[in-house]
């Protein structure tokens, strides 16, 4: 994905490839610019999306595991907490430079819009096929499983410049959020009720700088980092009998979970702050040198929309219908294959494969190419 144009889960594109010796420590790019330095990618970004890429597929893979299973469903309540998170606020901070110029409008068109649309009619068809929903419609509308998020980035990336005119626009971002919990009526269109109630962790990647994510790469923050781990945790294994974990989907409001109205607001507060407290736990201990995993960050974008096919079809196929998955060995082998599935999907030749609907240059689709519109930057 392009450093102005990148879906989060994958952001592709969004920094550039490292030429530094094994295990040299990378600067973080300067105030004012973007994921890139000097052409090259910086380890430390790509390390944390495939990081993050494979909590993401280890999250869907437990989802069939967690009844019955308190430990699963406390792992899966951790992870949904800061997982997306942690996407979004990256995708906020690769587009702080975003401007809606015609050649990033294209680029955003390109890298979103298509993929998008390729992908909402392929998860429909595979609904048809797997017998979940026979007859459900095509529709652009109204997202289904993984494609809200790019619906959703394409929403927050078109406001982005808006929100460097606003004077205090984290505090209105998150007032935005709170709304949305006490406003059932808003409906599934776009994902609508996740760009507004996610829209915080995306202003917050905008508002931060190089010098803030160097903090969380301090020795002091990867010490401090294991002990909130472990609290968190413990947090939630306590909460699993004991609170709705659906409050981190963000995607419903406070009256559609059942809850008294005033549950919204405070609830998106209290997420908010849970959830940002852990993306930078997170973030502590990623590898700053490039590592083997590495190159694997430039493809999270394939692994996060073709796992999906793999999640739901293990589902439909009866993979989890044997009792010994449900046991600890068997649990530890979903999230195993689950990594691994997630790590093939993210190689270079899986890109490949798919980049002419991920990332195609549609040079025919646009006028002003010289513009930089069909031209794959």
């Amino acid at each position: 994905m392009s450093a102005d144009a990148t879906p989060v889960p994958a952001v592709t594109r969004a920094v550039t490839r490292v030429h530094a010796p094994q295990r040299q420590q990378q600067p973080l790019p300067s105030a004012g610019a973007g994921p890139r330095r000097g052409g090259e990618r910086v380890s430390f970004f790509d390390n944390a999306k495939y990081l993050g890429i494979v909590l993401v597929a280890a999250g869907h893979a437990w989802e069939p595991l967690r009844e019955g299973s308190r430990a699963v469903t406390a792992l899966y309540m951790l992870v949904y907490a800061f997982h997306m998170p942690l996407f979004i606020v990256l995708c906020g901070y690769f587009s702080r430079g975003w401007e809606a110029s015609p050649a990033r409008v294209g680029r955003l068109v390109r890298h979103v819009v298509v993929p998008y649309v390729v992908f909402e009619v392929a998860y429909t068809l595979f609904v048809r096929w797997a017998g979940d929903d026979p007859d459900r419609p095509v529709s652009l509308l109204d997202p289904l499983y993984l494609t809200w998020f790019l619906a959703a980035l394409f929403l927050w990336r078109l406001t982005s410049p808006v929100w460097r005119l606003v004077r205090w626009p984290l505090p209105f971002a998150l007032a935005i959020a709170m709304l949305a919990t006490l406003s059932p009526s808003i409906g599934d269109d776009l994902g609508l009720q996740r760009v507004l109630q996610f829209l915080p962790y995306f202003v917050l990647g905008l508002l931060l700088r190089p010098e803030h994510v160097r903090l969380v790469r301090r020795r002091a923050a990867r010490v401090l980092a294991l002990p909130v781990w472990v609290c968190a945790l413990t947090a939630a294994y306590w909460a699993v009998p004991r609170m709705n974990y659906a409050w981190f989907f963000h995607s419903e409001s406070a009256e559609a979970l059942a809850a008294p109205a005033w549950y919204g607001p405070v609830m998106t507060l209290a997420a908010f702050g849970c959830s940002i407290v852990l993306v930078a736990c997170f973030l502590a201990w990623v590898p700053g040198r490039r590592t083997w995993f590495t190159a694997l960050g430039a493809g999270t974008l394939y692994g996060f929309l073709l796992h999906g096919f793999v999640a739901q079809g293990a589902k439909y196929l009866g993979w989890y219908d044997h009792t010994w998955i449900r046991q600890p060995l068997g649990e530890i082998t979903v999230t195993l294959v689950a990594a691994a599935v997630m790590t093939a999907l993210c190689t270079p030749a899986v890109q490949r494969v798919f980049r002419r609907v991920t990332e195609p240059r549609m040079a025919y689709a646009f006028r002003d190419r010289e513009r930089g519109f069909g031209q794959n930057r």
